[in-house]
């Protein structure tokens, strides 16, 4: 039988380090910079094979964690750390390119600065980062899926008649969802500040 330190749900996440799961959150880390330096080169299809092996390795992490109970609190930083790294590599090297314009790089950088900037007073709460939101995790896959697509309609042709219409779909939906879940998270913090800001009152009434 398992311990209750081995079992981690979303709720009660385990302290343990070594599970499947965060090996592949890790993997999608270390494959960063390998895609990064392809893109910059200009290796578009291997840039797109390394984007689809962190795609399937980001749905297969959360699978696995979820189905044996391995959900982690490492994971649930090094998961949305990894996603986060790969949307802006891809974007940087992207815009580098000309492939995509730097006021949407400005755009999902802002969003991004956001959270980090709601840290401090989670930490002052006492709280670790909170769980990504099932549409917060919409928003990633929107623009994981937005990226190879954009980036596959730079080999011309037929191939990029129908990958670029489809891949700036994807890239301008998943921005507004990304910016949606951007400000539910914000307002959950805000939430969070008036309940503490509330109990002390009254504390000292």
């Amino acid at each position: 039988m398992r311990s209750a330190a081995a079992v981690g749900t979303a709720e009660n996440p385990s302290d343990r380090v070594l599970t499947l799961p965060n090996a592949l959150s890790a993997l999608r880390l270390l494959l960063v910079p390998v895609f990064a330096a392809l893109i910059l080169s200009g290796h578009d299809l291997w840039a797109i094979a390394v984007l689809a092996v962190s795609g399937a390795s980001d749905w297969l992490d959360g699978r696995l964690a979820r189905r044996w109970h391995q959900i982690t609190r490492l994971g649930q930083v090094l998961d949305p750390a990894a996603d986060r790294l790969f949307i802006l590599a891809t974007l940087l090297g992207m815009a580098v390119r000309d492939l995509v314009p730097w006021w949407l790089v400005a755009v999902i950088v802002g969003r991004d600065l956001l959270i980090v900037a709601l840290g401090p007073p989670l930490a002052r709460l006492g709280h670790g980062p909170l769980p990504v939101s099932d549409l917060g995790k919409a928003a990633t896959f929107a623009l994981l899926y937005a990226f190879p697509l954009i980036l596959l309609s730079s080999v011309g042709g037929p191939v990029a008649a129908v990958a670029r219409p489809l891949g700036w779909a994807f890239a301008l939906w998943g921005t507004a969802l990304y910016w949606w879940a951007g400000l539910r998270y914000a307002a959950h913090v805000a939430h969070l500040l008036r309940a503490r800001a509330a109990t002390t009152a009254r504390a000292t009434r």
